[in-house]
């Protein structure tokens, strides 16, 4: 069961860091952070500023070509997928990524072209929009995040 959609207003980059912060501050092996939006909304972002959080120093590339990038020396082993480019929900399993996610957190941009994750009680799904010059995220916890909201 998902908790009812919070919104959170990200008017700044500043604010976009610090609830990247907040978020891994509580993320745990297992857990989904589906990052949906258009192009530009802010979800690489998002997660770059997640990732930071959770102790990678240096660049984080987005994985739009790659889709799938690793990070296993974190203070949760994470892995960052960009399913943009997928045609077909299919291709999340042929790329192997039930076998990525093995004890490591997911941060997913374009959920839905990888058939979503909402269904997972260890989803937080966040729809980032564009508000004037910032952005505001929806934020939506699935039952492991119950008690836990960034």
């Amino acid at each position: 069961m998902t908790s009812a959609p919070v919104i959170e207003p990200l008017p700044d980059l500043p604010a976009m860091e610090e609830f990247g912060k907040r978020i891994a501050a509580r993320l745990q092996p297992g857990d989904v952070v589906a990052l949906s939006g258009g192009l530009g909304a802010g979800k690489t972002t998002l997660a770059r500023s997640i990732i930071a959080a959770l102790g990678h120093a240096g660049e984080v590339p987005s994985p739009t070509f790659t889709i799938i990038e690793t990070y296993e020396h974190l203070r949760v082993p994470l892995v960052h997928a960009d399913f943009y480019r997928l045609e077909d929900p299919s291709e999340a399993e042929e790329i192997g990524l039930d076998d990525y996610r093995e004890g490591a957190a997911l941060i997913a941009e374009w959920p839905d072209h990888a058939g979503g994750f909402a269904h997972e009680a260890a989803c937080l799904e966040i729809t980032l929009e564009t508000v004037g010059e910032g952005r505001r995220a929806v934020v939506a916890a699935g039952e492991a995040w119950q008690g836990r909201m960034p």
